[in-house]
């Protein structure tokens, strides 16, 4: 059962780096905010504007 949250927290992480890459912004820092603070990472890269 844990190993399932896992890998959902991971695919989760790996979704988020290519939504901050999509904004022009670092996926690979947004990948390692997102395995601390995983689905708030996703809210605050949704809400935030792209880079300029």
């Amino acid at each position: 059962m844990e190993y399932d949250y896992a890998v959902g927290w991971f695919t989760l992480s790996l979704i988020n780096a290519g939504l901050a890459q999509s904004k022009r912004r670092s996926g690979l820092l947004w990948w390692v905010i997102s395995l601390f603070i995983g689905p708030i990472a996703t809210l605050i890269i949704v809400v935030l504007d792209s880079a300029s």
